[in-house]
């Protein structure tokens, strides 16, 4: 029998585990947790891919995955049986059996992010694992200037931190990535940034959001932002923003 190709759409908070991706170690991660339970619901090793990697207490709404199995488990036979085994903390919304080809990860067009800021002076205990806490008086019109240098199809050297690919690759494209859009919305106490593109390197969105929260200081003039990007180096750009404020909304394909 040919094994089947069976997408999930996930979301899980990232608080307490050490992000996506399997570990050697043995930390607790994302998806180390899903592939315990997709073991168990088998009796056999999966191996679960996902659209991407997140960093240890990154948040997802709707990351995407896809495994391949003999199994005769329907799709809404995994959606059931891995939401009674998995913590509460990892939820599955959606399983569907798809066509051989569909890979979660390259058969992706585009990402979508979103950094969540809240700018009140007593944060609620609520959303303190979900969104930064900034007490300064943000400019937010400086920040949504200095984003919109960043649309567009660019070399993102300078907002990636080591790890996300081989450098000295000759192949491929490089640390050049397009951003669809780079936008702030702001409710009352809270400024949500997201952020759509074709692909993000390791810490990027975190960079990007750390360096324009240096513009909403008063710290950087929003027009860095081109001299940063021409600087193809990431020591010219800002301080990395902490994971928890950091969301993967939604893959699209």
């Amino acid at each position: 029998m040919e094994p089947r190709n069976i997408k999930l759409v996930i979301g899980y908070d990232g608080t307490g585990f050490s992000g996506w991706q399997r570990q050697k170690r043995g930390e607790k991660t994302i998806q180390g947790t899903i592939e315990t339970c997709l073991n168990r619901m088998t009796c056999s090793e999966i191996t679960l891919h996902g659209a991407g990697r997140t960093d240890a207490g990154v948040h997802a709404e709707g990351m995407v995955a896809h495994f391949h199995t003999t199994a005769s488990i329907t799709p809404s036979g995994f959606l059931q049986a891995l939401n009674s085994m998995l913590p509460g903390a990892i939820r599955i919304f959606q399983a569907d059996e798809v066509d051989q080809d569909f890979h979660s990860r390259f058969s992706a067009r585009k990402k979508t992010y979103r950094y969540a800021i809240f700018t009140g002076s007593v944060q609620p205990p609520n959303i303190r694992l979900y969104s930064l806490h900034v007490k300064t008086d943000l400019k937010v019109d400086k920040i949504t200037q200095a984003l919109s240098y960043l649309v567009g199809t660019h070399d993102f050297s300078s907002f990636e931190n080591s790890g996300t690919r081989d450098k000295h690759a000759t192949s491929g494209r490089g640390a050049v990535r397009t951003l669809y859009r780079a936008s702030l919305h702001q409710r009352e106490e809270q400024i949500l940034l997201e952020f759509t593109g074709d692909g993000f390197l390791r810490n990027m969105v975190r960079n990007i959001v750390g360096t324009a929260l240096d513009c909403g200081r008063g710290r950087l003039p929003p027009d860095q932002f081109k001299k940063i990007l021409t600087a193809k180096d990431r020591t010219c750009a800002g301080p990395t923003a902490p994971p928890h404020g950091l969301s993967l909304v939604k893959v699209f394909y």
